[in-house]
């Protein structure tokens, strides 16, 4: 099993390093949680969590470890695949503190940059100068380069640009405690081994596992840094690099080849590089089932090539595109000459490792993850490997780096039947592989899962130059263990094969069998939530905190602690409901993550088991913003009223402090008359029924009278449902969720003779139309086809107004874009002539979230992200809010005026 420290309490370690001078150390049982996985399948956890804020901290860490015993482990972004950023230790983040790029020297082609500075903002930083880093992993929205450097990462276009190690040159190191004369050592070990270093190592380029020693070779110059990168953190602290930029070439052209299968496209790979003289930039392969995975969750997919299996090739030489195309072998090709396109095939191959997690029968997981051979041994590799897949009776989409070797995997291994066939599995590839000349890692490294094979892959003679090369850097094996050197076993602390409590979920989790356990679980750990900038909705409150515990990733990790962990003491545990407390149920994640995390349906779930099965007391806002839909119609009679006493200090903070409510809020105004009462009842049988959700009806009137305005203005009568039929969103967001089933049942019930009657029905409020779309299958296994406005206007094709000169700032609902989707309303504004900017993320009200008293400050965090920047860099548009709360909260935080999207047609009938 692992290594522990010495027998200290985790607050011991805590109290030393505090003592000196690290400042952000946490060792709660939340935070433990947090950090105990990464983006493999292992599950370690740490005696304490250190953030340095300065370079200086790490010293002083490896000072504290070597007094407690306490073992250092490296995080970067905590998307390692091969379990090599958990330790029993002292983990150390340094995505949070030492994230700067310190400068960048145009003429020199450097930059300097802090160890936690994510791939990303470095290309940022380096654009202006027409400059990138040129190694560019799947994960470069939130990967750092610390993390690259510990293990080698390439990613798609290191062919042309190089790995890690080829773009480093120089780095600043913390040797561990103990080690003296590190160069000197490591130079006279290797010219002991001479002949055995130059025919063993850097065979060929993706040879990543173990050491690398080739470049302490005398005629590589003896190089220390290039040496290190790549040991996992088992050697040394990075705390600074100087890493070199490549030119940012203009003018790339992705070829995409198609072919009957991954192994036929494997085929090819060897005429590609030899009729491209080794050009190309990328040369990465893509498995049809991930596209149709893809397709499934409802995103469109660029025309590809006939195949099941495609090649994306990629030049910046034009003259070498009829040579990919003559020499490729495919069933057909095609050229993407378009921008967006090309982007969009690429975000598919980024995501590959999320999606191929979900692409078959049963869940499929990393382990044997990044396996590399020769390019010109790619085809019987796969082949080799397909018959080893077969035999263990598993299935797996393969996919990557292919013109660099390089085949990324998800598996389905049986973990519910234990660990052995996992162990067997692995073994059984390790042996075969070295039947290939190839690395068990082409560029994630060994960790946890790969380092007990490295045996199989080196002889004996090499694996002494890896113990002797880990004594002279780390003597007291302190920085690490358990990877490379001494290994822990591969199939020990395996997360997927723990046992989960089992509950009676409140939701039918229709997705995942109806266990909350296998929800949780979605969660892969690859972090696409942890971009710290994105074009979509996930994840808007870490976006605003930086902090792991308010990420998708984070949430999950610590629902899974709840539901199989011993950290973790269940759903009522305090941890918990810290980590929920800053969701914002957006479900955002629920289109964003590749592997489909729903944390507002998790957290319903979550706050559900709480209170209604645990019993535990529910807050007051649960009672009063929880079932405002209630409240609102009782107060209906007399909203004047209401609203007037409202606009009377006293009384408008008795009322908020009753309800919750911070009191830098406003407090909505009551519909003088709802929508329903105002339309009273249908007159006649008409072209369009508009269902009169609890906020149309009680607080947004206008959207309904708009929409029938502006449809008889086009000859479409349309007329409003007059029954009562709420979705029951605010009880599901506070995990109310037997009232909220029989309130959605209810709904259901008024609801489907109206759909099914083949009159169109359009929903306008889009928080309460996603939940008719994904909470209603969760609650009652119904499913209503209930319109947007924007849907019915295409489907009912008739003229739209003319919207020429107008600017649009356009703030999707997070649960529209989430959910039902904006293409239509983007679709149908642009062919009515006017200039849209779409806004990403969530405007941070989210129903009652940005109301209650103790989000405020992350509420605003959340608007100043996207939305409240977009309103400001263009004050004369229209801005467009469909939703509730992202009207409030324009009208609170700037006074800005919004309209609806049915407002702002009506508005062009009333021009005219």
């Amino acid at each position: 099993m692992t290594q522990t420290p010495l027998d200290l309490a985790p607050s011991d370690v805590a109290a030393q390093l505090r003592s000196r001078g690290v400042g952000d150390v946490d060792d709660s049982t939340l935070t433990r949680a947090l950090y105990s996985s990464d983006a493999s399948l292992y599950r370690v956890v740490p005696q304490v969590v250190v953030r340095p804020r300065h370079p200086d901290e790490l010293s002083a860490i490896l000072d504290v470890s070597q007094e407690t015993g306490a073992p250092v482990t490296m995080r970067g972004a905590g998307t390692s695949i091969a379990g090599n950023a958990v330790g029993t230790g002292i983990v150390v983040d340094t995505l949070k503190h030492l994230n700067n790029v310190v400068s960048i020297d145009r003429e020199a082609r450097t930059a300097v940059v802090q160890p936690g500075v994510v791939h990303a903002d470095l290309q940022r930083a380096a654009a202006p100068y027409g400059l990138r880093f040129g190694p560019d992993p799947s994960t470069h929205t939130r990967c750092t380069i610390g993390g690259m450097i510990g293990n080698n990462a390439c990613g798609s276009r290191a062919l042309g640009y190089g790995r890690t190690v080829d773009n480093v040159v120089d780095l600043d190191v913390a040797w561990a405690p103990g080690a003296t004369d590190v160069a000197a050592r490591l130079g006279t070990l290797v010219d002991q081994h001479l002949a055995h270093v130059r025919t063993t190592f850097g065979q060929f380029g993706r040879q990543v596992s173990g050491y690398s020693l080739e470049h302490l070779l005398p005629e590589n110059g003896r190089n220390v840094d290039r040496f290190l990168v790549g040991s996992e953190g088992t050697l040394a602290v990075v705390t600074g690099a100087t890493v070199r930029l490549v030119e940012d070439e203009s003018g790339r052209q992705l070829v995409v080849l198609g072919y009957p299968s991954m192994i036929e496209a494997a085929d090819a790979v060897p005429a590609l590089i030899a009729a491209t003289d080794g050009r190309m930039i990328a040369c990465e392969g893509l498995d049809a089932r991930i596209v149709d995975l893809v397709r499934a969750k409802g995103n469109a997919v660029p025309e590809l090539p006939r195949g099941a299996g495609w090649l994306f090739v990629e030049v910046t030489d034009p003259d070498l595109v009829p040579r990919v195309v003559a020499e490729g072998g495919a069933l057909a090709h095609r050229v993407v000459q378009d921008g967006p396109e090309a982007a969009a095939l690429w975000r598919i191959r980024e995501d590959g490792a999320g999606l191929a997690a979900l692409s078959l029968s049963r869940p499929a997981y990393s382990g044997w993850e990044d396996a590399a051979v020769p390019p010109a041994r790619l085809g019987a590799w796969l082949r080799d490997f397909d018959e080893l897949l077969r035999e263990y009776d598993l299935d797996g989409v393969p996919y990557g780096h292919f013109g660099d070797g390089c085949v990324h995997v998800r598996i389905d291994f049986p973990f519910s039947e234990g660990s052995a066939v996992f162990r067997d599995f692995l073994t059984a590839c390790a042996l075969k592989l070295r039947e290939h000349g190839g690395s068990l890692s082409g560029e994630h490294g060994d960790g946890r899962a790969r380092s007990e094979l490295l045996s199989i892959m080196y002889d004996e003679e090499s694996i002494g130059l890896f113990g002797a090369v880990k004594a002279i850097c780390d003597p007291r094996n302190l920085l690490n263990p358990g990877n490379i050197v001494d290994p822990a076993p591969l199939d020990a602390d395996l997360r997927p094969t723990r046992p989960r409590h089992a509950i009676n979920a409140g939701l039918k989790l229709v997705h995942d069998d109806g266990v909350f356990g296998n929800a949780v679980h979605r969660c892969t750990g690859v972090g696409k939530c942890v971009a710290p900038k994105t074009n979509g909705v996930m994840c808007p409150s870490y976006l605003a905190t930086r902090d792991e515990k308010d990420s998708t990733r984070g949430r999950s990790r610590v629902l899974q602690e709840a539901l199989d962990g011993s950290l973790v003491g269940g759903l009522a545990d305090p941890a918990v409901g810290e980590a929920l407390d800053l969701c914002l149920a957006c479900k955002g994640c629920a289109s964003d993550c590749p592997t489909g995390v729903d944390m507002a349906t998790y957290k319903a779930e979550a706050l559900h088991q709480k209170h209604d099965v645990l019993g535990e007391r529910r807050p007051r806002s649960h009672y009063l913003l929880g079932r405002l839909p209630k409240w609102a119609a009782l107060a209906a009679p007399m909203a004047p009223v209401a609203n007037r006493m409202m606009k009377l200090g006293p009384v408008a903070r008795l009322a908020k402090a009753t309800v919750g409510i911070d009191q830098r809020r406003s407090i909505p105004a009551f519909a003088p008359k709802t929508l329903r009462r105002s339309v009273g009842v249908p007159d006649v049988v008409p072209d369009v029924w508009i269902w009169a959700d609890s906020f149309s009806d009680h607080f947004f009137p206008g959207n309904g009278h708009a929409a029938i305005r502006w449809l008889e203005s086009v000859g479409v009568t349309a007329r409003v449902i007059a029954d009562d039929a709420c979705c029951g969103l605010t009880w599901i967001t506070t995990g109310q969720l037997d009232q909220a089933r029989s309130i959605m049942e209810r709904t259901v019930r008024t609801l489907t003779p109206y759909v099914e009657s083949g009159v169109p029905v359009v929903g306008l409020e889009p928080s309460c139309l996603a939940t008719l779309r994904s909470d209603a299958a969760e609650l009652t296994g119904a499913n209503l086809d209930v319109l947007t406005f924007a849907e019915l206007v295409e489907r009912l094709d008739v003229p739209l107004p003319d919207l020429n000169g107008v600017e649009v700032v356009a703030q999707p609902h997070c649960h529209q874009a989430s959910i039902l989707g904006w293409a239509a309303d983007k679709r149908i504004l642009e062919r009515a002539g006017a200039t849209v900017t779409q806004v990403a993320g969530c405007c941070g009200l989210a129903g009652n979230f940005g109301m209650e008293k103790g989000h405020y400050e992350v509420s605003v965090a959340v608007a100043e992200t996207h939305l409240l920047p977009a309103v400001r860099a263009n004050p004369d548009a229209v801005v467009l809010a469909d939703g509730m709360s992202c009207r409030v909260q324009l009208d609170d935080l700037s006074g800005t005026p919004t309209m609806h999207l049915a407002e702002l047609f009506a508005s062009r009938v009333i021009a005219g």
